[in-house]
């Protein structure tokens, strides 16, 4: 039996929990033990060298495969057929989510997991193409997630599902689009007020010809591109668009603008300018190397400061990934876990608009705070659903939808760990474990709401009350 002068979680413990949940979507009780006893940095460096493979995401795709071959075969398809393709494909769109989320929950990666789905708020795009665009959106930024953020910008820039979405499709010599270059500049880099309309006119020039094929491949169309000389941010050139995010990569604001966003996502929506000032230099420095940014926050004594910890509002994935992480959680309906997305109102792939999800307290409104403190209680089958979604859905469709909300959880793994524990130890550390900011809670303060007929009847019933405080909603 577990010492009693061990009850409360160790700084080390703290410090590790905090950033497995900045770095990754929690951690489970067993790694923790296991890193406790490792010096911080020997932590920080295993968390990127499992980075250093890229790790795929691998989605069968024989509808989009069909597709394909339909196109490249059959002249007078039917509407009925088409109808049939696109349902069937919007079946198949939906298992890329599916095996992201669960990518996310399962992954021995979790910092590759964390920044991909960071970089998805970034260069935030609505997914109207097929399933293998998608597929290969997610996969693009799983490559450069860690890599230089030059490569990843070009990348983005390239990217089939990017150009349809900000109709860089139609942007060709004489009849320049302007939507691709806008959001380049003002949310992808450099952040606005930062360049003039003239600017915007000339780079959307630069990036005319860059499309993509019906099939999803990026493609340059000499024919379409303007090679005359441009005038950008002061200089001057026969620049095309690579020239462009050159040029502003000099421009230590983007340096800044980057940092800040990462900060915020990272450490804390309030700015230290200090620790900004930091950053900065080292993303600039570095030529633009998204690892030296993000080891510079981990390493750095500030980020595992108390003001720190448990200040960042779970966004509605990180609290579907975390729960299925802890529970061990699988899904008995391949709609179970767009619809937990819906319900609390960010689905992956599906942005509110180009500026990705605001986060912090726009996490929390009237529709969805209700089923973000109950879900653990759907989960565990102890709380009937509730009929309120976000966006507002017909009560009819609510309530089909309710019957998707169908897991099992595996809490073996736990109930191992606390085997030869007392229930003092017990609450002591699921707590510690679970909730991240400090709560003036006692062990009797949920006695009433937990149930000590066996061991496993008293785990369960205070992993469930402790989910359900509003505590569990920061990490």
């Amino acid at each position: 039996m577990q010492s009693f002068n061990n009850f409360h979680m160790p700084s080390i413990k703290k410090k590790i929990t905090h950033l497995y949940w900045r770095a990754g979507f929690g951690i489970s009780l067993d790694m923790l033990d296991q890193k406790s006893v490792l010096p911080l940095t020997t932590t920080i460096n295993q968390l990127f060298e499992k980075s250093k493979k890229t790790d795929f995401l691998e989605v069968d795709l024989p509808v989009y495969r069909e597709g394909i071959a339909n196109r490249m075969t059959k002249k007078n398809t039917s509407k009925k057929e088409r109808k049939i393709f696109r349902k069937k494909l919007q079946i198949e769109k939906r298992n890329v989510n599916n095996s992201w989320i669960e990518k996310m929950a399962r992954s021995e990666n979790p910092l590759l997991e964390r920044m991909t789905l960071f970089w998805h708020g970034h260069f935030a795009l609505v997914s109207k193409g097929n399933s293998f665009v998608a597929k290969n959106y997610i996969n693009t930024l799983r490559k450069h997630a860690l890599g230089n953020f030059k490569d990843l910008v070009l990348a983005m820039a390239r990217d089939p599902e990017m150009i349809r979405f900000l109709n860089n499709q139609q942007n060709r010599k004489g009849h320049p689009n302007e939507n691709f270059a806008r959001e380049l500049l003002e949310l992808f880099m450099i952040g606005i007020d930062q360049y003039s309309e003239q600017d915007v006119k000339e780079a959307a020039r630069a990036f005319t010809g860059w499309k993509a094929s019906k099939e999803g491949v990026f493609e340059f169309s000499k024919r379409q591109h303007d090679y005359d000389e441009k005038i950008f941010m002061g200089q001057t050139g026969n620049f095309d668009g690579e020239d462009i995010i050159k040029i502003v990569l000099e421009k230590k604001q983007t340096a800044r603008f980057i940092a800040t966003k990462v900060y915020q996502y990272f450490v804390n929506e309030k700015i230290n300018k200090k620790h900004l000032a930091m950053l900065t230099d080292a993303f600039y420095n570095s030529d633009y190397n998204i690892e030296t940014l993000m080891r510079t926050i981990f390493e750095s004594d500030w980020f595992y400061a108390k003001e720190q910890i448990g200040t960042k509002i779970k966004s509605p994935i990180d609290l579907l990934v975390g729960m299925i992480k802890t529970l061990q959680l699988t899904t008995n309906h391949d709609k179970s876990l767009l619809f937990v997305q819906k319900m609390l109102g960010q689905i992956l792939l599906i942005p509110p608009n180009v500026a990705g999800w605001p986060g912090g307290k726009e996490w929390i409104d009237n529709a969805t705070l209700l089923f973000r403190l109950n879900l653990a209680g759907y989960i565990f089958k102890v709380t009937e659903v509730a009929v309120s979604a976000k966006p507002a859905y017909e009560e009819k469709a609510v309530r089909k939808m309710k019957q998707n909300l169908s897991a099992n959880m595996d809490l073996s793994p736990i109930l191992k760990y606390f085997k030869k524990s007392d229930e003092d130890f017990i609450f002591l550390t699921l707590k510690d474990w679970l909730i991240q900011t400090n709560i003036d809670i006692e062990k009797s303060d949920l006695d009433q709401f937990t149930n000590n007929n066996s061991k496993s009847s008293y785990v369960r019933s205070l992993i469930l009350r402790l989910m359900t405080l509003p505590e569990y909603q920061v990490c």
